[in-house]
């Protein structure tokens, strides 16, 4: 079972970052912590999220001293 949307959200909703709407089911996420930083996520909640969306996800994360 692969990881859906909706937890890459909760990861980075819960590690401080902050959702902004973008067109359609695109969600771009930014962190004070670190500007210039903004991982774009397409998808609806709960379609599955592909390969290079989690390695965004988990890259981000790990800037923060967070893990997925």
């Amino acid at each position: 079972m692969s990881l859906k949307i909706k937890k890459l959200k909760a990861a980075l909703s819960k590690a401080g970052f902050v959702m902004q709407p973008g067109k359609g089911s695109h969600t771009v996420w930014k962190h004070r912590a670190l500007p210039g930083v903004e991982i774009t996520l397409a998808g609806h909640d709960g379609d599955d999220a592909k390969l290079y969306q989690i390695r965004d996800v988990q890259n981000a994360l790990k800037q923060i001293g967070r893990e997925l």
